[in-house]
């Protein structure tokens, strides 16, 4: 292939600082909000950031400014167009870990081996310690010049924080958009109700690794349990559950070997829509949690839930405390993506990706014989 490609392992990553940067969320006061209070509009427009008694510690901490002068007075009235910005002061993010593996790179994209832990892009605690800081901190340091206009590579799809293997990550533009519609395509498809409307072929196919508590008795099995969303506790846009009214999700399990004195299945999952915590819902839909979930129990929903729960003390910075039940970032479960094939998004030749397997979501013949090494391959 005409791209430079690099195939050989590479690891990079930055040490995390102690504490990350802040953070600043600007906000213009709409002509409806006029003559609202500070704390009123705060507390109102931003309650899922922090109660009130939050909103009042963080006013009179001196953190919000108002068109460029800090406002202590909580009851200080508003003009339409007045500036807002809300300073969160910085923080130190729990540890994770910093280092990423190249599996792959070329010139228009790269894909990593992410390891569990890492969140791949900003959000809630994790502000700084991403796979997306990490890319954005690579280029920097490979490119230290002022003049340098080169764009960090940006990831194309998530990954769960708990969940470690192949992120694809887009270097231009058009490979960007174009593997952003391989994904898309993937979950439209199994939402398609005619048959004709699923006919053609797929342009990435994605392949996991689990390990899942129970026997499973048959050696494959296809799930297509819709996935919706509920209200929960300290999760601000909802959980994803099991749900009968949910968006279609289309799963393909295959029993790669079983452990009757561990109670535990090994198991192959394909997966051809992506929703949110899909592999992790379906699998304890059908009764098979995975293995070390602190979230997800049978019949695809939560292990502690009560969505009128709403804990109102707050943190030292003025928002909610920690969650006490479990969120979807919590980590202890094992899943991997294992393996990809895509069509490349400039050439269309196409690319098979494979992820190292840790011991524990190795078959035994693997584990025997290192056959969970990592590979690229590609072909016409």
């Amino acid at each position: 292939m005409s791209n430079h490609l690099r195939t050989q392992s590479l690891v990079f990553g930055i040490p995390w600082p102690e504490l990350n940067e802040g953070l600043f969320y600007s906000d213009v006061v709409p002509h409806s909000d006029s003559e609202l209070t500070l704390i009123d509009f705060y507390s109102r427009k931003y309650k899922n950031s922090a109660p009130l008694q939050g909103w009042l510690q963080r006013i009179q901490n001196g953190q919000i400014s108002v068109d460029g002068r800090v406002v202590k007075d909580p009851n200080t009235i508003l003009s339409g167009d007045s500036v807002l910005v809300y300073h969160r002061l910085p923080w130190k993010e729990p540890d994770v870990p910093h280092l990423l593996e190249v599996l792959y790179e070329d010139d228009d994209m790269v894909a990593l081996n992410k390891p569990s832990g890492l969140q791949v892009l900003p959000g809630g605690l994790f502000q700084q310690r991403t796979v997306l800081t990490q890319l954005c901190w690579s280029v920097k340091k490979q490119n230290s010049t002022l003049n340098s206009q080169e764009t960090h590579p940006v990831p194309v799809h998530r990954l769960g924080r708990g969940t470690s293997g192949i992120l694809l990550c887009a270097k231009t533009k058009v490979a960007k958009t174009r593997l952003a519609a391989y994904f898309a395509d993937g979950t439209s498809r199994v939402g398609a109700t005619r048959k004709a409307e699923r006919s053609g072929t797929r342009k990435i196919s994605k392949i996991y690794r689990a390990l899942v508590t129970g026997i499973l008795v048959d050696d494959k099995v296809i799930i297509n349990q819709p996935i919706g969303i509920v209200r929960y506790p300290g999760v601000a846009k909802g959980l994803y559950v099991a749900s009968p009214s949910g968006k279609p999700a289309l799963s393909k399990v295959e029993v790669l070997e079983r452990d009757e004195k561990q109670n535990c299945t090994l198991v192959q999952v394909e997966i051809e829509s992506g929703r949110p915590h899909q592999i992790r819902i379906h699998l304890s839909f059908i009764g098979h949690p995975l293995l070390g979930d602190p979230l997800y129990i049978a019949g695809g929903q939560p292990r502690c839930f009560d969505p009128e729960l709403v804990d109102e003390s707050f943190a030292q910075d003025g928002g909610y405390q920690r969650p006490t039940n479990p969120v979807p970032g919590d980590c202890g479960y094992y899943l991997h993506a294992h393996q990809l094939v895509l069509s490349h998004p400039t050439t269309n030749e196409m690319i098979s990706i494979t992820a190292p397997l840790s011991s524990i979501l190795q078959t035994s013949d693997e584990a025997n014989g290192s056959l969970g090494s990592m590979s690229v391959n590609s072909a016409n």
